[in-house]
């Protein structure tokens, strides 16, 4: 049995438990979790799951199905639809006599409530489990000591008494005591927003002076901090949201899913179809209580009249596209790891990215190490394999290369043999280099140091040429700088190696050693485009979007490889040029320029913040530490699967391939599913602005009501219910070659062009209706005639309506969804074709079926089929009219 001393689950974010972890001997800690360092068994783990739970911060009660079902049903179009369905069941059965009590309207109401909230309940929980099975392919995992060997297991399997290892690139998976580092380096941005990295030395406890400042203990690191080098391993205290995250994630709630400006504007929609309905319900049922006397009838036809402007699809139309498109998109290398994230891709309008392994091949190749004469010497592919080598921050392209080439061409076993590490400064974008210091036989520290030109050449007082140190002179910077431009001009990025003998004493090396270095000589690589970029790049510029080159790299290799791939190159910006400006001036140079270089992590995301603040749409495209920042401020950040923890973290999409082609498909479905929810947004406020007008005509001038509640609700009915098609139909070629940006300014001139068509219409059949056909099938006019004959006259007249309404609402889908002629130039892909025809078939046959009595439903004349079809064709020939003259001023029609 686990014998636990004290209760974490209360205390592991409490100051004084911190102290206390934080100050007692390795042995206590270990007695606390019945642990050791050999970590826990199997059993143990399990025993420590069931008493603590599993590593996730603040279990996001977002993602039960309980929450599912309670948030389907709590859309504002479902709760109106509740309160009209209530009003209802007082109006037509509690308030009534029992002769007249009707149940069926409130049934209609509660029908259209559950097809709404169980399909969209249905479909969230379909794209909660395709997120959680697709995210498994990319989940992050941990170095866990368990059964007493070292694996790899999914980061919310860590329990309080694990042993845990830890390498540079490291999300730091729960709260942890030290109990072995070396040059550990964290950063803590997550929790004090220091960017800069601080060591963590095991087995060092905090200070009287550090007491109260438990984030600086040195002997403790949290979860969400990262590793940005070195090595260590400690022992689990707390978990998930016992731990110091956990707590502030719960006071920030970070644990909301963030908004995007789509998300922003289906809540300005919904307040607007609420605002409409709050009007035009109490004008319809004042306009019909006045003219025909009975109040009613007025307020029972107002309430469905209501529902009628209610699109209670919407939110399955939403999460149905989504679910839809995730699917489409894994098919393509392309994980959606935040759904509402879809959208901003589809939209996106500018890409930012890192110029290594997105435009180049990700093979970065040690070409040359040469001394200061440009001659290649054993020397300094040594001195440079030694800093490579042991260093323990995350192993780049850069150093990878460097220690191929060094195994190819020297003996490294002896070298190691010669050399034992001392100790590391680990690299920063401040500084941009970092140093290792090792010792030889004869007891000699050496410091060697590889960094950009420019710094190295900063902390430099001599160089060496021909065996012989030298003060360092201008003419020689010169030199070197010169040496170094060639060099890029070829396409090579080059970086200066350096070195200091017996520095500072053991354990006290810091950054103030890194001064009076000697360069020794250069280190050039090539790392070529890859053959796809020159063309992907073509395709996203033709899709509209603007890719923007955010590098660390110098202006002159980035030239070179902008210049293969076909990049604009005129115009370069570095870090020092954008230091100090204001915004106003940022904005221009961003504006201006593609290629950004020699930029730190802050820089990025200030890019990122200026463009957002210009109306951009960005994307941020990452897979290292120092992307993080720029990721958490894009509109939708992008990484790959082999990313370090903290970029997958911070992404809303990954990718299965650093390739460009892989996210120019990702882009079209994101706006292929952009497309098809604007177009149900669109089509269903024109068609509902189209009814609206042609209610407030009718009832009006009508001597009775133009349709009846119960009919109302059914059409609606059959058209929302159609509308469910609306995901699985295409967008053509030319919408997704460009970026469209969520707007709700242009809604009411599309809904003020497209709603009077169908207007015009109704109004047609309504006069056809009332002074021919309902009269011949009659016997007479309206007023002429006896009750009986006046019941089967505005029977006639519902059923007229009922059928010329539906086939029109169907009709618009087709209409709208596309610049050109419908179902001649241009039709709707098969499931659509279906639903909206087979919708609009089952609407006209209930008029013959056994139910038509029940509904009220008048015996329709032949002809009036033949009518429809006449009026059909030329609503489409007047709405492509009117689509014409819409996109004389307005570029989009969706």
């Amino acid at each position: 049995m686990i014998k636990i001393k004290k209760k974490t689950s209360s205390n592991a974010t409490n100051r004084k438990f911190l102290q206390e972890v934080a100050m007692e001997e390795l042995t206590t800690t270990f007695e606390r979790y019945d642990s050791s360092g050999k970590g826990l068994s199997t059993s143990q783990a399990e025993q420590m799951r069931e008493k603590y739970g599993r590593n996730e911060i603040a279990k996001n009660e977002h993602n039960t199905k309980a929450h599912f079902l309670f948030e389907a049903f709590m859309t504002p179009f479902t709760v109106v639809l509740l309160i009209l369905a209530t009003l209802s069941l007082f109006t037509n059965y509690i308030l009534v006599p029992a002769s007249d009590k009707d149940l069926s309207t409130v049934i209609i109401m509660i029908t259209m409530v559950l097809i709404s909230g169980l399909t969209s309940f249905i479909q969230n929980v379909k794209t909660n489990d395709a997120v959680q099975s697709l995210l498994k392919m990319v989940s992050v995992t941990t170095n866990i000591r368990r059964d007493g060997k070292d694996q790899e297991l999914a980061t919310s399997e860590v329990v309080p008494g694990d042993i845990v290892n830890l390498a540079a690139g490291d999300m730091v998976p729960a709260d942890m005591k030290l109990i072995k580092s070396k040059d550990l380096f964290c950063s803590s941005s997550s929790l004090n927003g220091e960017s800069n990295p601080v060591e963590k030395i095991a087995g060092q406890k905090p200070d009287k002076n550090q007491l109260n400042e438990y984030i600086d203990y040195p002997n403790v690191v949290y979860e969400g901090t990262t590793i940005v080098s070195g090595s260590g391993t400690g022992i689990v205290f707390a978990t998930g949201s016992q731990t110091v995250f956990g707590k502030l994630a719960r006071q920030i709630s970070q644990t909301k899913i963030k908004q995007t400006s789509f998300d922003t504007g289906i809540k300005d929609i919904s307040k607007l179809l609420i605002t409409m309905t709050a009007v035009i319900a109490p004008l319809v049922f004042l306009i019909n209580g006045l003219t025909k006397g009975n109040w009613l009838d007025a307020l029972i036809f107002a309430i469905a009249t209501a529902v009628g402007l209610t699109p209670e699809m919407l939110p399955v139309i939403v999460t149905s596209n989504l679910v839809k498109g995730s699917v489409e998109m894994s098919k393509h290398g392309t994980i959606v790891k935040k759904m509402n994230s879809i959208q901003n891709f589809g939209s996106a309008d500018i890409l930012c990215t890192d110029k290594t392994g997105t435009l180049t091949q990700d093979k970065v190749v040690l070409e040359r190490h040469y001394d200061l004469n440009m001659v290649e010497k054993p020397k300094v592919l040594e001195l440079s394999y030694l800093n490579s080598f042991y260093q323990t921050g995350m192993k780049d392209l850069i150093d990878k290369a460097v220690i191929d080439a060094a195994e190819n061409e020297l003996d490294t076993k002896k070298i190691k043999q010669d050399y034992e590490k001392i100790d590391e400064i680990p690299f920063d974008f401040k500084r941009r280099r970092m140093s290792v210091v090792v010792q030889n036989k004869a007891g000699e520290h050496l410091l060697v140091t590889k960094g950009a030109a420019e710094e190295m050449l900063e902390a430099s007082d001599f160089v060496e040429f021909n065996g012989q140190r030298l003060p360092l002179t201008k003419e020689q910077e010169e030199k070197v700088l010169s040496n170094i431009n060639d060099m890029n001009n070829d396409g090579l990025r080059v970086i200066l190696l350096g070195y200091k003998k017996n520095p500072a004493p053991v354990g006290e090396f810091s950054v103030k050693d890194e001064s009076e270095l000697t360069i020794v000589g250069f280190l050039a690589f090539l790392d070529p485009p890859k053959e796809t970029a020159k063309e992907a790049l073509h395709h996203l510029k033709e899709d509209g979007i603007t890719v923007k080159i955010l590098t660390g790299d110098n202006a002159a290799v980035t030239r070179a490889v902008g210049k293969q791939v076909g990049l604009d190159v005129s115009k370069i910006y570095s870090g020092n040029d954008l230091e100090g400006k204001t915004d106003a001036e940022l904005s221009k140079m961003i504006e201006e320029s593609d290629i950004f270089v020699k930029l730190s992590p802050e820089l990025k995301t200030r890019i990122i913040e200026i463009l957002k603040k210009d109306g951009h749409t960005v994307g941020y495209m990452g897979d290292g530490i120092n992307d993080s920042p720029a990721m958490k401020a894009a509109d939708v950040s992008i990484s790959v699967d082999t990313a370090v923890d903290i970029a997958k973290e911070s992404a809303d999409i990954i990718l299965l391939h650093k390739d460009l082609r892989i996210l120019e498909n990702g882009v079209r479905i994101g706006r292929k599913i952009f497309g098809n929810t604007m177009k149900y947004i669109k089509i269903t406020l024109s068609s509902n602005f189209g009814n609206i007008l042609s209610i407030l005509v009718a009832s009006s001038f009508l001597p009775f009501l133009p349709m009846l509640p119960l009919q109302l609700l059914i059409l609606d009915l059959l058209y929302g219910t159609s509308c469910l098609a609306i995901p699985f139909d295409s967008m053509d070629a030319e919408y997704l070659s460009q970026p469209r940006t969520w707007s709700t300014k242009k809604l009411p001139k599309f809904m003020f062009y497209f709603g009077p068509t169908s207007s015009v219409f109704d109004i047609i059949t309504f006069a056809l209706l009332y002074f021919v056909i309902c009269p011949s099938v009659a016997g007479g006019g309206f007023t002429s005639l006896s009750l009986a004959g006046k019941a089967i006259f505005i029977a006639v007249f519902h059923t007229g309506w009922f059928i010329e309404s539906l086939w029109t609402q169907e009709m618009v889908i087709h209409a709208l969804r596309d610049r050109k002629l419908p179902l001649i130039k241009q039709h709707a892909t098969a499931p659509v074709m279906l639903a909206t025809f087979g919708a609009a078939v089952i609407g006209s046959y209930l008029p013959y079926s056994r139910v038509a009595t029940s509904l009220k439903f008048g015996s329709m004349p032949g002809t009036f089929i033949e009518i429809v079809v006449g009026l059909l064709i030329l609503y489409i020939l007047l709405t492509s009219l009117v689509k014409r003259l819409y996109l004389r001023k307005e570029k989009f029609l969706i």
